[in-house]
């Protein structure tokens, strides 16, 4: 089988945009064809990630809008919802369109526009996720969140403070990003003395609400070849869902879904997590950089906090993680999330990610919906 290719991709800018989602969409869309050369008219299909574009503006029908502004008529178009993996799946989706043989150009565009709303009523739109025997007695994903990191900061005899020398970390990373929400380092003492969400989880702890979109360009590698000199690889993708019910699992600090679809991304591309030479992890809240860690095998179980203490995971460490700013930093528009991820990883392949730039050949993203109800993982590599 022919391996599947990205010869293009694009990330708006993250964070307060006077733009509706459709726009946000052109902008990446556009942006990633222009890169790569393509004309939307020689596009087979169009995805489009998005989550709740319906709940967030009244506006439905995005793929077919999206392929009018691209010049795309003709095109096969889906909209691809999975929560906040819905990025991810996105991937996922583009990936199985090209490796079929139905489609020898396929253009995958995430993006969701949620500033408009008010902190109140976006949390409610997403907390539409949960089931319903958790939702009506008020359990939100920061109440997950903060239950969690209370059991693993118990259980593994971890310090506070390593929590939020993720958010600082990945801060850090955020200030050379320029299409990041917030480019601005935070000191340790200022993410400990910010206000509680979910004890243990303060305000730092937790990624922004955003507006923003993200663009992959996929197609068979023997087309990539008379497109482009530079390209990278899907090498190994999965997907896998855990229990709906987040009180059903045996323990909560594991997600399985990470677990599975890990497995079956290593498998397809033969490879273990001691070939990842960076990653880009789902960090809605810092406590799950650690848990994605350890669930990738990356780490030991309850090692993950030791090996941020230890600078393992930072820009210049050994296993660099969310060099692009993570959500933390970057942002978190819904359906644009994973995109972004892969976007990071690709400009990382290709050596073009300026000033945080690191070294390596083999990338993983793990796009994580809900608190760990379905996961995407993906890995690209150089050719």
């Amino acid at each position: 089988m022919d391996r599947v290719a990205i010869i293009g991709a694009s990330m708006t800018t993250f964070g307060d945009r006077d733009a509706w989602v459709r726009e946000l969409l052109a902008e990446a869309g556009d942006a990633a064809l222009r890169d790569a050369g393509v004309d939307g008219d020689d596009l087979d299909h169009l995805y489009v990630s998005n989550m709740a574009s319906g709940e967030f503006e009244g506006q439905t029908g995005v793929p077919n809008a999206l392929a009018h502004d691209l010049g795309a008529l003709g095109a096969y178009t889906q909209r691809v919802d999975q929560t906040s993996a819905s990025g991810g799946a996105g991937i996922y989706a583009a990936w199985q369109s090209v490796a079929s043989g139905a489609s020898d150009m396929t253009l995958l565009v995430g993006g969701e526009k949620m500033t408009h709303k008010t902190t109140g009523e976006a949390t409610d739109v997403i907390a539409s996720l949960t089931h319903p025997v958790e939702y009506k007695h008020g359990v939100t994903l920061p109440s997950f969140a903060g239950l969690t990191a209370r059991k693993y900061l118990d259980e593994y005899d971890a310090p506070r403070e390593s929590l939020g020398k993720v958010a600082v970390k990945n801060h850090r990373n955020g200030v050379d990003n320029p299409h990041a929400q917030f480019r601005k380092e935070v000191d340790l003492e200022t993410v400990l003395d910010s206000p509680i969400v979910a004890d243990p989880l303060r305000l730092y702890d937790f990624c922004p609400i955003t507006d923003g979109s993200s663009a992959l360009l996929f197609c068979p590698e023997s087309v990539a070849e008379e497109y482009a000199d530079d390209y990278v690889v899907v090498s190994g993708i999965g997907g896998a869902t855990d229990t709906h019910v987040v009180h059903e699992r045996e323990d909560p600090t594991t997600m399985q879904g990470v677990v599975e679809s890990s497995e079956i991304a290593y498998e397809m591309a033969d490879r273990g997590p001691e070939d990842v030479d960076f990653a880009e992890l789902h960090d809605m809240f810092t406590i799950l950089e650690f848990l994605q860690s350890e669930d990738l095998g990356f780490f030991e179980k309850g090692e993950g906090w030791k090996a941020a203490e230890e600078g393992v995971t930072a820009r210049d460490g050994d296993l660099p993680i969310n060099t692009s700013g993570g959500l933390k930093s970057k942002g978190h528009p819904l359906g644009a999330s994973g995109v972004a991820q892969a976007y990071e990883l690709y400009v990382q392949l290709l050596g073009n990610a300026g000033d945080r730039q690191v070294e390596g050949d083999v990338g993983l993203a793990c796009n994580v919906g809900g608190f760990g109800n379905c996961v995407t993982t993906t890995i690209l590599e150089q050719p």
